[in-house]
């Protein structure tokens, strides 16, 4: 790849990243408030570089070579990695974070091999499966933030792959229909045929009795991620706490709201509200600045 005519300055590329985290980032972007000033940026960092990764895999404008579009996206990233060349705006960012903080550049990589595992129709047999598909668009995700955030004990990996873990599950049961409608069908063909269920059957949104027994089994798995993620809390240096504490109530405020409309995923979007996401946030700077005050809290 020919170096570029022009890369973009850190100072460009990080507010580039910042206002694209602002503007898409949703459930995480409240979270990443809670983060100090550096790592907040170098969050913003990875997000937009996620965002981007999702937006190419996702593209459906007729023609679009999507594969051939992450291929190159990936050339991109390396390039930048070897040169400190890139065209793109986001990447200066990038490189500077993974460098700063050492993040494995693996880690971003995999996550582009997970955004390829959808190109295309999905149909996955067993949990074993969806595990892997997992790890490469959430786990790796997770193990990249706790650089950012901080860790003392390598227990935080395995901790931070099983909270990415439970991130996705969330998403995955929230967006049921809406994938299998594109042909996406992420909950192991095991599991429908376990409660009598076919693909069909959310595609066409049937609620019956098959369909909460299975929901109830597969959000009590989810909560047991959730349970494994919250040990992560003790790995992770004081910076990191805040942060990881709102994301686990932000995205297991969703699976409750999942659970309170009675496993409803198909009449509208389950999702929390922005003014809730922000007091999450807010009451969770609060309490981890009081317990580094009064520690027995």
């Amino acid at each position: 790849m020919p170096s570029s005519h022009h890369t973009p300055s850190l100072a460009e590329s990080s507010e580039y990243c910042r206002i694209l985290a602002k503007r898409t980032a949703r459930n995480f972007y409240y979270s990443f408030l809670t983060l100090p000033r550096d790592r907040f940026r170098a969050m913003c960092a990875l997000y937009a570089f996620m965002r981007v990764t999702d937006d190419l895999g996702d593209d459906e404008i007729p023609g679009v070579d999507r594969a051939a579009a992450l291929a190159r996206w990936r050339s991109e990233l390396l390039f930048a990695w070897n040169s400190g060349h890139c065209e793109h705006p986001v990447l200066p960012a990038v490189i500077n974070t993974l460098r700063k903080y050492q993040v494995p550049l693996s880690y971003l990589l995999d996550v582009i091999a997970g955004v390829e595992m959808d190109l295309g129709s999905v149909a996955i047999g067993t949990f074993d499966e969806l595990s892997r598909y997992c790890y490469h668009v959430a786990g790796a995700v997770g193990l990249a933030c706790i650089h950012l955030w901080g860790f003392h004990d390598q227990r935080a990996l395995p901790a931070a792959v099983d909270c990415g873990t439970a991130f996705q599950l969330t998403n995955i049961l929230r967006d049921l229909r809406e994938d299998a409608v594109q042909g996406r069908i992420y909950l192991p063909r095991e599991d429908l045929a376990q409660f009598g269920l076919t693909a069909q059957n959310l595609i066409d949104g049937d609620r019956d009795e098959r369909f909460r027994q299975m929901m109830q089994f597969e959000v009590a798995r989810t909560r047991e991620f959730y349970g494994r993620a919250h040990g992560l809390f003790e790995y992770l240096d004081p910076p990191g706490r805040p942060i990881l504490d709102t994301m686990l109530q932000i995205y297991g405020g969703v699976l409750d709201e999942i659970e309170r409309r009675q496993y409803d995923v198909f009449t509208r979007r389950v999702e929390l509200s922005r003014a809730r996401k922000l007091l999450i946030a807010g009451q969770t700077i609060v309490k981890h600045k009081l317990r580094r005050i009064f520690p027995q809290l």
